[in-house]
C-alpha cells in the first residue's frame, strides 16, 4: 500500500478517524524565540475544517496545552500539553523538583509546570553551548530525572514513562478510534508514531529538517519537506 493510498483510505471514514499533530515545526514554523511562534491563517483554515469533519481533531504539543492553543489559534481541536504529562496524575507531583532544577541552572529556561526546557537555537557557538548542556543533561539524570534532547533543545522531565504516544493511545481509546493520522518533526514524535501501533488504519507523518532525527523519516509513511507541504496534505483530507 502506498503512501497517499494510507491517506485516502483514512479519508473515506472521517467519522470513525483521527488527525492528530505536534504543533512547533509541524503546524508551526520553527521560530527563533518560542514565543514568536504561530500557525499561518490558511493553516488555521484547513484545521476548522477538519475539525467539523473528523472524529477528533488534536495537537499533542510540547507546550502546555493552553499555550499550544494560543498558538495553533482553533479552539475547536482537542490540545493535550507537555508531552502527554498532563494526562498523568502522577507528573504533579515532580513539578516542584523541576522547578528547583531550573532554577539551579545558569541558562535561561523556558519554564513549564511539568518540564523546562533549555534552548541553543541562538547561540554564537552552537558546540560549546552542546557541551554545557550536556553537563546539565548529565545532572539531571543523577538527580533522578530524565534529559531529552530535541531540535536545538534540551527539555528536563520527569522520570514517567508517559509521552505523546500514551497520550495519542488515550485520546484514541477515550472515543474508540482505530484510524489515525499522526505527524510530527521531532524525537519525542517517535513516541506518538509508537502509540498507533495496531490501529485498523495509521498514517505516521514526518515533516522532516536537517534538525530533525532521521529515524523520524525512516520510521514515517509518509514524509514532507516542510510545514507548508503539511498544509497540502491537510487540504487532501
Amino acid at each position: 500500500m502506498t503512501d497517499y493510498t494510507l491517506v485516502a483510505r483514512l479519508a473515506e471514514s472521517p467519522e470513525r478517524s483521527a488527525i492528530i499533530l505536534d504543533v512547533d515545526g509541524t503546524l508551526a514554523p520553527i521560530a527563533p524565540e518560542p514565543e514568536k511562534a504561530r500557525v499561518p491563517e490558511e493553516t488555521r483554515r484547513e484545521l476548522r475544517r477538519l475539525s467539523g469533519r473528523y472524529a477528533l481533531v488534536a495537537c499533542v504539543s510540547g507546550r502546555p496545552a493552553a499555550e499550544a492553543r494560543r498558538v495553533v489559534g482553533v479552539d475547536e481541536l482537542v490540545y493535550v500539553g507537555e508531552h502527554g504529562l498532563e494526562l498523568d496524575p502522577e507528573a504533579e507531583r515532580f513539578a516542584p523538583a523541576i522547578a528547583a532544577f531550573a532554577d539551579s541552572v545558569d541558562w535561561p529556561a523556558e519554564r513549564k509546570v511539568l518540564t523546562v526546557s533549555f534552548h541553543y537555537r541562538n547561540e554564537p557557538d552552537e558546540e560549546a553551548a552542546v557541551a554545557v548542556l550536556e553537563r546539565v543533561a548529565a545532572r539531571a539524570a543523577g538527580e533522578g530525572l530524565r534529559p531529552r534532547w530535541g531540535r536545538k533543545v534540551l527539555e528536563i522531565r520527569p522520570p514517567l514513562d508517559t509521552n505523546k504516544g500514551t497520550a495519542v493511545r488515550r485520546l484514541l481509546e477515550e472515543r474508540k478510534l482505530s484510524r489515525a493520522l499522526y505527524a510530527g518533526d521531532d524525537a519525542t514524535d517517535l513516541d506518538a508514531f509508537a502509540g498507533l501501533d495496531g490501529l485498523d488504519c495509521a498514517v505516521r507523518v514526518a515533516v522532516v529538517s536537517a534538525e530533525g532525527p532521521s529515524e523520524l523519516g525512516a520510521t514515517a509513511d509518509l514524509v514532507l519537506g516542510s510545514t507548508g507541504a503539511l498544509l497540502e496534505l491537510l487540504r487532501q483530507l
